[in-house]
């Protein structure tokens, strides 16, 4: 999924390759590797969940130690809840990669995604690895995307170009996820990179302000994997000179540029949620901070009942507005709160709009996308969480998911 059907640009300083080593699907792509160019700098960000997965554990230890040449990634199989024999397999996977490319096993950083609790087959991800190195390239993009895959439906790709130091830069990322989605730091899967150089504080940084709004505020069933990762890739490969100014413009075209394409890739993965038919904004303003404004969004997007109603293109509000009091906002004042559906005001001063006719709001509910507008009438902050419908074939995927 190409959210702006625009072409998916190549990094400099970026090779990705694809092969099939059979972890769980048939006559597919399963494994990547993405080759960074020597001197790349990496910032990550990964699951809050106590069950991480093994390849999270080791990755956050290879981060730390030294500079990562590649990202080794598989699907089908996740390898969480899998013990010390899971670290010793995510390590195994690093081995193998590491001999064939004669680099340290500790510049390999492992991802994996898939069904929780099974064992990780390293033999036959050893045994794909050197496919999956004939197939380096920098056009690669979509053919890793389209690995990384579980239940997703379309692969999720995003490009941007900006400038810095007066050269023109390239940003491109891809992601996966479709369910087990409420992140607690970035999404299942996502791998963004830019060939600019930038000093590791602020590549960090960048990756921290991008996460906030996209990966970190989106929900298709409310539950965080064990699995998240977020990485963000500087190449260099440019050749303008290192980004170091925390207020350059060189800084704010960076930011902006890789805010985007992480939003456009958030957006991706809710409009492909299991089953999903709509694509849904949340937005709540006039709270008194930002933590009251979330509350009131996340208990919206979580509703079951809202999930439903818009499945069912029902302005069913009394849903919406159940779910607003039942948010924990102490002393809120109800006669101060509005509720709209995209142009269309449906509550105002503690009761439905004088004006409200059902019709309206059975139009935008019909629509594949819409906002839910909630005006609480306390400070000047807001925010916004993108969610989806819950429909039929999200328990269907998910009863079906280990068949």
């Amino acid at each position: 999924m190409n959210p702006q059907n625009e072409p998916i640009l190549p990094v400099p300083g970026i090779r990705l390759g694809s092969a099939a080593a059979g972890i769980k699907y048939a006559d597919r792509n399963d494994l990547v590797v993405m080759e960074l160019a020597e001197g790349s700098r990496c910032a990550a960000v990964f699951t809050r969940n106590a069950f991480c997965a093994a390849p999270v554990t080791v990755a956050r230890e290879h981060l730390a130690a030294t500079a990562p040449r590649y990202l080794l990634i598989n699907s089908g199989n996740a390898n969480a809840g899998t013990g010390d024999e899971g670290l010793r397999a995510a390590r195994e996977s690093c081995k193998a990669l590491a001999a064939a490319r004669a680099c340290a096993i500790d510049q390999i950083l492992p991802f994996s995604t898939g069904v929780i609790g099974e064992p990780l087959p390293v033999d036959r991800i050893a045994v794909a690895v050197p496919d999956a190195l004939t197939a380096l390239h920098p056009d690669g993009w979509e053919a890793a995307a389209r690995a990384i895959m579980t239940t997703d439906t379309v692969p999720k790709l995003a490009s941007r170009r900006f400038t810095a130091g007066g050269r023109e830069c390239v940003v491109t990322g891809m992601a996966k996820g479709s369910g087990m989605i409420r992140p607690d730091m970035a999404t299942m899967l996502a791998y963004v990179a830019t060939d600019a150089a930038v000093a590791p504080a602020l590549l960090h940084s960048c990756l921290k302000q991008a996460v906030a709004p996209s990966f970190n505020s989106i929900t298709v069933d409310g539950d965080t994997s064990t699995n998240d990762a977020c990485v963000l890739v500087a190449t260099g490969a440019a050749g303008g000179p290192e980004i170091i100014d925390w207020e350059s413009s060189d800084y704010q075209a960076l930011t902006a540029a890789v805010a985007e394409v992480c939003l456009a890739l958030a957006r991706a993965i809710v409009k492909d949620g299991e089953g999903a038919t709509k694509l849904v904004e949340v937005h709540v303003e006039g709270a008194t901070d930002g933590e009251e404004a979330r509350r009131v969004a996340y208990t919206i997007a979580h509703s079951p009942l809202v999930k439903t109603a818009l499945f069912a293109s029902d302005p069913n509000w009394g849903r919406i507005l159940a779910a607003v009091g039942r948010a924990g906002i102490e002393g809120l004042d109800i006669r101060a709160v509005e509720l709209w559906l995209d142009d269309v005001c449906i509550v105002r001063n503690g009761g439905r709009d004088p004006g409200y006719a059902e019709e309206a709001g059975q139009r935008v509910m019909g629509q594949d996308e819409l906002t839910i507008r909630v005006l609480l009438g306390r400070g000047a902050a807001a925010t916004t969480v993108l969610t989806c419908d819950l429909s039929y074939d999200y328990v269907r995927i998910n009863a079906e998911y280990r068949t």
